[in-house]
């Protein structure tokens, strides 16, 4: 049996219909209701912005698998130490999942390298097409050819991301704009992935197809299992090591 997998999913916001209008539950609690009978996953936690240590601490990092990542506006208030603590758990092997405006947040600017809130935006009611662009991967897997959503807010070219390790998503809206929807990284052990359907003014995560893809995600995500490679100082050689097991 393949050993399960613990999710912890994150959000800015509490219970706030204001913030979050189409998910007065929030939209974490949202996420994890489609997870919580996911047969792969095992552990399944939320944590909040407002928590302590915005519900992220070394402990609960430490037993979390695949990190889901909702933001949207309050990026600024995430304290540098978390997203260090988080970072150096992407490197060691955990899976990190950014939807929507996670775009625009410390630890996915951390991770790439570049000012990833550099992008087309628009608050609107645009019809999106999310086209699939690599139909044998993972993560497409069950998709179809596209996934039509019939409001959405609009994303647009230029995104400021260094060249995907995989493009899987490109959508087009009503208004005209493309976006780079659904992509895929790797920085150190870890997998990254970022897909931008999930406006909090619609109800998109409650829409089987988008469902499919996050639950693909965290299988592509988690961690493989494979030992940690030992580093640093090595007093002693290769060479000599082989010849005490083998002597």
């Amino acid at each position: 049996m393949a050993k399960k997998i613990n999710v912890t999913v994150w959000n800015e916001e509490d219970e706030n219909p204001t913030k979050q209008p189409a998910y007065p539950e929030g939209i974490h609690n949202a996420i994890a209701a489609f997870l919580k009978n996911d047969e792969q996953v095992g552990t399944l936690r939320t944590a909040t912005l407002s928590q302590p240590e915005h519900g992220l601490t070394q402990e609960i990092l430490d037993d979390t698998d695949v990190l889901i990542w909702w933001a949207h506006i309050f990026h600024g208030q995430v304290e540098d130490e978390i997203v260090e603590r988080v970072q150096q758990r992407v490197i060691k092997g955990m899976g990190l999942i950014l939807l929507h405006s996670a775009h625009a947040s410390k630890i996915f600017q951390k991770l790439l390298g570049t000012n990833t809130n550099n992008l087309r935006w628009r608050e609107s009611k645009d019809r999106e097409r999310v086209w699939v662009i690599e139909h044998n991967h993972p993560i497409t897997h069950g998709v179809g050819e596209f996934i039509e959503i019939p409001e959405s807010e609009t994303y647009g070219e230029h995104f400021d991301i260094p060249a995907p390790d995989e493009l899987l998503f490109v959508s087009w809206y009503s208004g005209g704009e493309v976006f780079r929807s659904g992509i895929t990284y790797k920085r150190g052990s870890g997998k990254i992935f970022f897909f931008s359907p999930g406006h909090e003014s619609f109800r998109i995560y409650d829409m089987p197809p988008i469902q499919r893809v996050i639950k693909n995600a965290i299988g592509w995500a988690a961690p493989l299992g494979y030992p940690e490679i030992a580093t640093q100082h090595h007093p002693k050689s290769p060479e000599d090591i082989w010849k005490e097991n083998n002597s």
